[in-house]
C-alpha cells in the first residue's frame, strides 16, 4: 500500500518533528526521513547538521541517532519526564479501575509506567506489555504473571515494536488496555511521532474489551506525525485537571468517557 503524500513542513517545524521521531525510535536513516517528510536527502542532512549542532543527536553515515540513548538504556530511564505529578495521579486513577485476577495490556510510555507502579500489591494479575521497564517492575512482584512479545527493541521507549510484536497480540484476549499517545485531537484522533508502533497499538486495541487512553492534558488538542485512528478507538480517557472545559466537552461528544485525576 502506498502511503499518502505528506505536505511539506517549514524547516523549524520539520526539525522538531524529526527530533520527536528520533526520541521515539532512537535512530533513523536519511532516506527514510526524506521519504517521510517529503523533502530531499540534502535537506534532511542539513536538518540533522543543525540538530547535531544543538547537541540533540549524533550524525553517522546515512543517518543519525539520539545522543542520550546509551545512558538511558543503561539506566532503564525513559525520555519523557515532564508533568510527572500529573502522570502519577493518572496512574493511580487508572489502577483503581483494575481488580484482582484480571488480564490487562500495558502499552509502553511514562504514563503507563505510572499505571504499573500503582498496580503493585494486586493479586493474581496477568499483564501483557511491550515495555521492558514495566516487565521488570511487575515481573519481580508476587501476584503478577507478566508476558512480553518479541520484536524490534526501541531504546528510547524501552519497548518492543514492529510486525513481530504486533503478531503476538493477535489471538490474545484482555479485559483492559491502557494505551499511551503522543497527541490527541478531536479531528485527527490519536497521533504519534513515528510509524513503527502503529501496527502494535492496533493489535493491542483489537485484543482488549476496553481501551483506556492515559494521557496528561498537555497532549490534548495537539497533532503529531502519524495517525493511529480516531477517538472511536477509545472508550475512556484518563487525564489530569488541567484539561480545558471545551476540550473535555468535545472529547465526550465524540463518545469517550473522560476521567479527571
Amino acid at each position: 500500500m502506498t502511503a499518502p503524500a505528506r505536505p511539506r513542513l517549514l524547516g523549524e517545524v520539520r526539525r522538531a518533528k524529526i527530533l520527536a521521531w528520533l526520541r521515539e525510535e532512537g535512530s533513523a536513516r536519511v532516506r527514510a526521513l526524506a521519504d517521510a517528510f517529503a523533502v530531499s536527502e540534502v535537506t534532511v542532512r542539513q536538518d540533522l547538521e543543525k540538530l547535531e549542532a544543538e547537541g540533540h543527536i549524533v550524525r553517522e553515515h546515512g543517518g543519525a541517532f539520539l545522543k542520550s540513548v546509551p545512558q538511558q538504556v543503561r539506566a532503564l530511564a525513559l525520555q519523557h519526564h515532564e508533568n510527572m505529578d500529573e502522570k502519577r495521579r493518572i496512574g493511580r486513577a487508572a489502577a483503581a479501575l483494575v481488580g484482582d485476577g484480571e488480564t490487562i495490556i500495558l502499552d509502553s510510555g511514562s504514563t503507563t509506567t505510572e499505571v504499573a507502579a500503582a498496580l503493585i500489591g494486586r493479586r493474581d494479575m496477568t499483564v501483557v506489555t511491550n515495555a521492558l521497564n514495566i516487565a521488570l517492575m511487575l515481573g519481580a512482584e508476587p501476584g503478577f504473571e507478566v508476558h512480553m512479545p518479541g520484536g524490534h527493541f526501541k531504546a528510547p521507549t524501552l519497548s518492543l515494536s514492529g510486525d513481530r510484536s504486533a503478531d503476538y497480540f493477535r489471538g490474545l484476549f484482555a479485559k483492559t488496555l491502557f494505551l499511551a499517545t503522543a497527541a490527541i485531537d478531536v479531528e485527527a484522533g490519536l497521533t504519534y511521532p513515528a510509524l513503527s508502533d502503529i501496527a502494535v497499538k492496533r493489535a493491542m486495541i483489537a485484543a482488549a474489551d476496553r481501551v483506556c487512553l492515559v494521557a496528561d492534558a498537555s497532549k490534548i488538542a495537539l497533532r503529531s506525525f502519524t495517525a493511529l485512528g480516531g477517538l472511536d478507538l477509545v472508550h475512556m480517557l484518563i487525564t489530569d485537571d488541567r484539561i480545558r472545559d471545551a476540550d473535555r466537552a468535545a472529547i465526550e461528544a465524540a463518545g469517550v468517557e473522560v476521567i479527571v485525576a
